[in-house]
């Protein structure tokens, strides 16, 4: 007899069956697994609920009010957090949300970056150790040739960003990196350009993670989107 060991907190479960009725909700976990209703459901594939040593240190959901441009801090929900946007065109970044469109959620949008971009949040708790299993769940939704990728801020103020990427979607996915599994280059903050290979970074002491896809959004066919982002330690 086969199980599924599966963890989520009680807030991804809350997000889980509210993605389930948007019909919208698949796991991307540096691979994409479709059909994770049918696998919940199946009698042949008993569902055993097991715990991760990954603890949730914070959750951004981004509030529910009307769509502005650009982001800004007023738009976190978690007043732990502070919110910090990089590039050309880190003033084009939208905080979005279409009314008129039932279920739909209040996310970041590069469709309106004239140039590349990149956001990032830090906890005012100080350094992140996201070592020995840390990682990081997100909900995101692609177009085009965008590529999602996540960006960290090191102890030492070195940034790399991960060859791991979340690409076009059909609908919205949710997507896990265990950063110690994940591959990394050094990341031109300033430029918002990929440079050569890191390795073995120190995740010690993360002082901000976020997200960039080294593009110019093109509006909704050629654009990122990210409805929310939940930080685990490591054991």
């Amino acid at each position: 007899m086969n199980y599924c060991f599966i963890h989520f907190d009680p807030l991804e479960i809350r997000a889980l069956f509210k993605g389930i009725y948007k019909s919208e909700t698949m796991i991307h976990s540096r691979f994409l697994i479709s059909g994770l209703l049918p696998v919940l459901m199946s009698v042949s594939a008993p569902l055993a609920w097991g715990q991760s040593g990954a603890s949730l240190l914070f959750r951004e959901d981004f509030k529910e009010i009307p769509a502005a441009t650009p982001v800004t801090e007023d738009h976190l929900v978690n007043e732990e957090l502070e919110l910090h946007l990089y590039g050309d065109a880190k003033n084009q970044l939208k905080k979005s949300n279409h009314p008129e469109i039932p279920n739909d959620p209040f996310y970041l949008w590069s469709g309106t970056c004239e140039g590349t971009w990149a956001m990032a949040l830090s906890w005012k708790k100080g350094g992140i150790d996201l070592r020995n299993g840390g990682k990081i769940r997100f909900r995101s939704r692609q177009s085009g040739f965008h590529r999602l990728r996540m960006i960290l801020e090191l102890d030492a103020g070195n940034w790399v960003i991960s060859e791991d990427e979340v690409g076009e979607t059909p609908d919205w996915v949710v997507s896990e990196f265990e950063i110690g599994e994940m591959t990394w280059r050094e990341l031109n903050i300033g430029r918002i350009v990929e440079g050569k290979p890191v390795a073995n970074p120190d995740f010690s002491k993360v002082s901000k993670i976020g997200f960039t896809d080294l593009m110019a959004g093109g509006g909704t066919p050629a654009s990122s989107r990210l409805d929310w982002v939940a930080v685990y330690k490591g054991d």
